[in-house]
């Protein structure tokens, strides 16, 4: 990172849910930047809970007297704007930058504080001077939320990416980026493909030597292999040729003719077989290698004339996240008045270039060698293209 940036943000370990709902076992960092130029630029703040580090982190990297002229703004979300009303108050001289979306927005997340003429609005494509330091904001909206913007620093060649490329877990560079990333990617971004195409569009041509995202390490060197996941990820394309099985069981009946289909289809040709048990396993990371490889296959029980939850809780995220173009096989399972099959489809149909095999199978209980053929017949029909 150029020696005019410091990063100040904070490794929070102590976190078990980001958003309450995905396990960070490695916990998350929440990042922030200093730009020390003529003028000093503030980039971005923390979460709540983590705020009293982070302003020993500011204050002390600040010059002795002096605060921020800026503080720029590129994401509203808590986690990472908890501190504009401190900041805003605790150095009255600085201003904030932020899209004109943003200053809407703004009384939603610092609360009913008039900054008045300390806002500064703008706009995509717009620049700003630091002194050495010329910065370009780029607006992102979407991604993922609507006043999203990333910031360029054309003289340290540096993308401030926003939660673009950012990822769970520990922020050591050294530590292995793609499966945290991806798993970050398609729960968090991953519904807005078509606005990470966009901004990734503008930044063709651009000298990136470093990324710097909101949460995760800081990238630099060759980031060729970034770009190519995030392109790969936008544009909803295949990234590991293969099949995941993923399957929710009652009493163990649908998991062993899971297991079975795992061997079939491996049996079939299939590159690469993944089987994800929804009931145990983490619901974030079945919807990343989803959408990570080529081919589906559920599996799942009939529960109270419907889908099992654990299933119907993993379609729906796929829903949710714009899970699309792939190959998908239903198998249900039920003793008497079977439904999930019926249910399962009709949840896939809503979706977006989703081509559901044939035969769909339904299972009465404990797998039968009539089943295994017909298994056969599906793994066949699922990898035929």
């Amino acid at each position: 990172m150029h020696q005019d940036i410091k990063p100040i943000g904070v490794y929070d370990q102590d976190l078990d849910l980001f958003e309450s709902q995905y396990i960070v076992p490695d916990g998350i960092s929440y990042n922030s930047y200093i730009i020390f130029d003529d003028k000093i630029a503030l980039i971005d703040t923390v979460d709540e809970h983590k705020a009293e580090q982070w302003r020993e982190n500011l204050t002390s990297a600040l010059p002795q007297g002096k605060g921020p002229d800026y503080l720029i703004v590129q994401h509203l979300e808590p986690d990472h704007a908890s501190q504009i009303e401190w900041v805003m108050s605790h150095y009255p001289e600085c201003c904030l930058v932020c899209t004109a979306v943003a200053h809407k927005m703004l009384p939603l997340v610092a609360g009913p504080v008039d900054f008045g003429d300390r806002i500064i609005e703008v706009a995509d494509g717009d620049t700003m001077s630091l002194g050495k330091h010329q910065l370009q904001f780029l607006t992102a909206p979407m991604v993922h939320w609507p006043e999203v913007m990333m910031v360029y620093d054309a003289t340290a060649k540096t993308l401030f990416s926003a939660d673009g490329f950012g990822r769970f877990g520990n922020p050591d560079p050294s530590v292995p980026w793609a499966c945290e990333a991806r798993r970050y990617y398609f729960n968090i971004v991953g519904k807005y493909g078509h606005p990470v195409q966009t901004v990734l569009k503008k930044l063709a041509g651009k000298e990136i030597d470093v990324i710097a995202p909101l949460h995760g390490p800081v990238l630099e060197g060759d980031l060729t292999e970034y770009l190519r996941l995030y392109r790969t990820w936008a544009a909803y394309e295949v990234e590991t040729p293969g099949v995941l099985v993923a399957y929710a069981s009652i009493h163990g009946m649908t998991a062993h003719a899971a297991k079975e289909m795992a061997e079939l289809l491996k049996a079939a040709g299939a590159p690469k077989v993944s089987v994800t048990d929804l009931c145990r396993d983490d619901q974030a990371e079945a919807v990343e290698d989803a959408f990570r490889m080529s081919h589906l296959v559920v599996m799942a029980s009939t529960y109270d004339s419907d889908i099992f939850p654990p299933m119907h809780d993993f379609i729906h995220h796929l829903a949710l996240k714009g899970f699309r173009n792939r190959r998908v096989a239903i198998i249900d399972n039920g003793l008497w008045a079977p439904a999930a099959g019926r249910k399962m489809r009709q949840m896939f149909e809503h979706m977006h270039g989703i081509t559901i095999v044939e035969p769909p199978l339904t299972l009465h209980g404990r797998m039968t060698d009539a089943d295994v053929e017909q298994m056969k017949t599906i793994a066949t029909n699922l990898l035929a293209e």
